[in-house]
């Protein structure tokens, strides 16, 4: 396995999937800076209103 910061060879498991702290200080920084992303959705109120509709139905057959 290779780092996905610095393409080392990985031989030290504490830290995989990097092969040190400093590559996995490397990619949270990556994401505390925006580097990475996500693509978003605009959520609009039917959305909303399903997805509160199924987590009810789910909270419903739990409490039974």
């Amino acid at each position: 396995m290779k780092c996905p910061i610095c393409k080392k060879e990985v031989t030290d498991m504490k830290y995989r999937p990097f092969c040190s702290k400093r590559c996995a200080d490397i990619d949270l920084g990556n994401w505390f800076n925006g580097k990475y992303a996500f693509a978003a959705t605009e959520v609009d109120d039917e959305d909303l209103a399903e997805l509160a509709k199924i987590q009810q139905t789910d909270n419903n057959e739990d409490n039974q």
